[in-house]
């Protein structure tokens, strides 16, 4: 049975992170490009084959966040994930793409003069969840609260505290905010905890 291994602190250390906090684990089998341009906040989780390139532009990763086996994030023109966010499989995540209108050529290996990268930063706030297979084009915000449906496709901006599903994504109906109660509580037993000490 194979089981992942996670790179340890000294390991990411010498990636060269932006920045990165504290219980932060990354699977050895994930793949970074442009650490540089990378902030990871704290208790991170980024599981196998995942891919994360900011060679361009940026990623920053807030606190509390997973990042499940297989996602892909392009950070062309930036991409941001705010607290308490997750991504489940598979999810795919452009703020840059090539133009498909036909005007310009597309293809990495192509001067810049023949290509054009379209798109735009993609910002994923606080609470947010995202189903497997999902894709997100910038520039896109998913607002506060929001879980986007399995498999969809979210091109547009979104309003706080819905469920959207499909492709492209609507909103079918509100999400309850219950759980910021929970946060609550979990930040304060978190502080009264880290304050005994």
């Amino acid at each position: 049975m194979l089981q992942s291994k996670f790179l340890t602190e000294n390991d990411l250390s010498d990636f060269g992170f932006r920045k990165l906090g504290k219980n932060v684990r990354i699977s050895e089998d994930v793949r970074i490009y442009g650490p540089e341009n990378i902030s990871i906040g704290d208790n991170v989780r980024i599981h196998d084959f995942a891919t994360l390139s900011a060679v361009n532009g940026f990623i920053n990763i807030g606190s509390y966040i997973i990042i499940t086996r297989g996602c892909n994030l392009s950070g062309t023109f930036g991409i941001t994930m705010h607290d308490f966010s997750s991504m489940a499989a598979n999810t795919v995540v452009y703020s840059g793409s090539d133009d498909y209108s036909g005007r310009y050529m597309t293809g990495q290996l192509l001067p810049k003069e023949y290509t054009n990268v379209i798109g735009g930063p993609v910002v994923i706030g606080r609470h947010v969840i995202i189903g497997s297979a999902s894709t997100i084009i910038g520039k896109v915000e998913i607002a506060e609260g929001c879980s986007i449906g399995a498999m969809s496709l979210v091109i547009k901006d979104t309003d706080p505290w819905g469920i959207y599903v499909g492709i492209p994504a609507k909103r079918v109906k509100d999400r309850q905010r219950d759980l910021l109660e929970l946060e609550k509580k979990f930040l304060e037993e978190k502080f009264l905890k880290e304050n005994k000490r």
